[in-house]
C-alpha cells in the first residue's frame, strides 16, 4: 500500500512540477507556457493565490492510515514461543524478525529487555514465519515490512496491548483454498496466488501475510491462538470481538526466483521442509514500547496519515 500511494504521490509531483496539475474533474490543466512552448492557445496562468493552494497541498502530509516498522531476519530455529512454549526444538523450522532474543521461552519481560533490528527501535516485538527452501537450502528474507494499517474503521481502532500474540494463517491446509490469510507474488509483477509462484529472472518473490483487525478486549491468547482475534466483515467488527485494532501485514521479500521452492511446516504430524506454499503462515508478539505504539495509532492511523518508521506523517 505504501509503495503504491508513494508512487502515486511521486506522479502528483511531476505533474506539479511538469506544469500540470490534477484539476477537479480529474483532467490534467497546463499551467503558464514558456515563451517557447507552442500551443499558445491553450497556456493558463495560475493566480498567485492558487500557486500558493497548490505548495501548500504538495507539502501537506498523504493520507491514508498506515504506519510500519521495517525489520530483518535475526535467526532461525525450531521453536515458536506461541504454540509451544517452552519446548525448545518442538516446532518446525521458523525464520524470526525483530527481537533477538525470541525463542522458546520468550515472554514479554524477556523480549522487553531484549533488542530488535527494527527501525523503530521501539518495536521490541517477535513476528515469525516458516523458513524458505529453494532446492532444499534455506533462504534468508532480504528485508521485512511490517504494516500497521487503519482499514476498519480507523477513528475507532487502538494500540495492541502489550503482551498480545496470536497466528494467522493455516500451517496444515491442503490446498490453496484453506489459507486466504497468504499470498505469494513477484516484485514489480501483478500476478498473486495462494501457492508459489515461479517468478522470472530479474524479479523477487515476495509473499503478503495479512491478520485480523478485531480483538475480544479481554485475552491476550486464547487455547488455540487464534479465537481471542476475528477478521472484519467490511467495516464493523464482530459483537463478540467488539475492539477494533490497525490490521498487521508482513511484507516479506526473499532474493530468489524459479522454482524449487518448499517451506519448513508439519505434515502428517512430522516437522518437514517440504510444506507446499499454500501452507505460508505467521505469529505476532506484541513488545511494542506502550507509549509509542500508542502515538503511532493516534498519529498516524487514528489521524488517517501515511507515517514512515519514525512515527510521524510522510512528506510529499
Amino acid at each position: 500500500m505504501l509503495r503504491r500511494l508513494l508512487a502515486s504521490t511521486a506522479a502528483v509531483i511531476f505533474l506539479v512540477t511538469a506544469g500540470w496539475v490534477t484539476t477537479g474533474n480529474d483532467s490534467p490543466a497546463p499551467r503558464a507556457a514558456s515563451r517557447h512552448a507552442g500551443h499558445a492557445g491553450h497556456a493558463y496562468t495560475f493566480s498567485k493565490a492558487q500557486q500558493a493552494a497548490i505548495v501548500a497541498q504538495a507539502a501537506a502530509p498523504l493520507r491514508g492510515s498506515e504506519f510500519r516498522a521495517d525489520c530483518f531476519s535475526s535467526h532461525r530455529r525450531g521453536d515458536d514461543p506461541i504454540v509451544f512454549p517452552g519446548q525448545a526444538g518442538r516446532s518446525h523450522i521458523h525464520e524470526f524478525y525483530g527481537n533477538r532474543t525470541a525463542n522458546a521461552a520468550s515472554t514479554l519481560q524477556s523480549l522487553a529487555a531484549g533488542t530488535t533490528n527494527c527501525t523503530p527501535k521501539t518495536d521490541l516485538s517477535s513476528y515469525w514465519t516458516p523458513t524458505l527452501y529453494q532446492n532444499g537450502a534455506p533462504v534468508t528474507p532480504e528485508r521485512v515490512t511490517v504494516y500497521y494499517q487503519g482499514i476498519t474503521d480507523h477513528t475507532r481502532a487502538v494500540a495492541h496491548p502489550r503482551g498480545l500474540r496470536y497466528v494467522v494463517g493455516n500451517a496444515l491446509a491442503t490446498s490453496p483454498d484453506q489459507n486466504p490469510a497468504a499470498r505469494w507474488s513477484c516484485v514489480g509483477r501483478p500476478e498473486a496466488g495462494r501457492d508459489f509462484i515461479n517468478c522470472p529472472p530479474g524479479t523477487k518473490l515476495e509473499n503478503y501475510l495479512d491478520f485480523p483487525t478485531c480483538w475480544d478486549g479481554k485475552n491476550l491468547d486464547s487455547a488455540n491462538h487464534r479465537d481471542h482475534m476475528a477478521y472484519a466483515a467490511g467495516q464493523s467488527c464482530p459483537a463478540s470481538h467488539p475492539v477494533v485494532v490497525p490490521r498487521l501485514e508482513l511484507l516479506i521479500t526473499w532474493p530468489v526466483n524459479g522454482g524449487g521452492l518448499t517451506l519448513a511446516g508439519t505434515r502428517n504430524g512430522a516437522n518437514v521442509t517440504n510444506a507446499p506454499g499454500y501452507t505460508f503462515h505467521g505469529d505476532f508478539f506484541n513488545a511494542w514500547d506502550d507509549g509509542e505504539l500508542k502515538r503511532r495509532v493516534a498519529g498516524c492511523v487514528n489521524a488517517g496519515y501515511i507515517c514512515g518508521t519514525d512515527g510521524n506523517p510522510i512528506q510529499q
